[in-house]
């Protein structure tokens, strides 16, 4: 157990640190939304990083089976969906608002740019708490560091596709429940993103996150870099612009005139009377 305690600790520091990032935004630099998104990618790389070292190496030194990975994946997605409302820290997810035009090219721009900082900084944490060597589950992990396990398992090509699916399904139900309650969004995204990586555990690990799956295997040897941005890149992005397709029947930054659903009037208007009507 002393393995999962040193575990709890880490998450707990993390959704702490978060946390306390997040009142200081909101306080001093309500506008800089930016800063949420870098919060938001570094807490949910910061916990995976975690959870796939409990994943790879705890049921070997630490007695942790696949359950408590799945359940601590749970756990940290729900957390996460708690304390950051309304900020994603998926690149996925913010390109999305710029295709509806709910944000502006500046604001995604930075906010991706902010994205990808937060879960490269994760990733030095990570390492750096891996190096105290706190555990002998987390010794291994350290010694693992510089020859990582990819999460890419198939060929490029069916990785894209395994991405775009788990992406289109995410996206899909993010449309349909984005304004909902969060009592209602918050449960149902943790069980559905958890779903989805167990899913594609033996495929892509499921990220449907770009700046996610930088921090989990772009540094891992096994496949280029171009592979690794295809796979984790340009699948989200085509299951995300995919499902604003089929929800809204067209891109609105594209396309003005919806190319899927006809817009029915929604009441009847009464026909005039014809001359016919009028000598009888």
């Amino acid at each position: 157990m002393s393995g999962l305690n040193a575990s709890l600790g880490y998450f707990l520091a993390i959704v702490c640190v978060s946390a306390v990032g997040r009142v200081l935004v909101t306080r001093w630099r309500p506008r800089w939304t930016f800063l949420m998104e870098f919060i938001a990618a570094f807490a949910l790389s910061a916990c995976r990083l975690e959870v796939d070292t409990i994943a790879e190496v705890g049921q070997w030194a630490g007695a942790l089976g696949p359950d408590v990975a799945i359940t601590m994946l749970f756990i940290s997605i729900t957390v996460h969906g708690i304390i950051m409302q309304g900020v994603s820290g998926n690149p996925s997810v913010t390109l999305m608002g710029l295709l509806q035009k709910d944000t502006g090219a500046v604001s995604a721009v930075l906010s991706v740019a902010a994205q990808l900082l937060g879960a490269y900084i994760a990733l030095l944490v990570a390492g750096k708490y891996w190096q105290m060597e706190l555990t002998d589950m987390h010794m291994i992990k350290n010694l693992m560091m510089s020859e990582c396990s990819t999460s890419l398992q198939v060929p490029p090509l069916q990785g894209v596709f395994a991405e775009a699916l788990g992406a289109l399904t995410f996206h899909l139900v993010y449309l349909v429940l984005k304004n909902r309650s969060q009592l209602l969004r918050i449960p149902i995204f943790s069980v559905l993103l958890t779903l989805i990586a167990y899913a594609g555990n033996n495929y892509t690990s499921g990220y449907v996150n770009p700046s996610l799956a930088y921090a989990m295997t772009f540094t891992c040897p096994g496949h280029t870099f171009l592979a690794y941005s295809l796979v984790y890149w340009l699948g989200p992005l085509m299951g995300m612009t995919l499902a604003l397709f089929l929800y809204l029947g067209n891109i609105p930054l594209l396309f003005s005139r919806n190319l899927l659903y006809s817009k029915k009037t929604r009441f009847r208007v009464p026909k005039g009377k014809t001359s016919e009507d009028k000598t009888s």
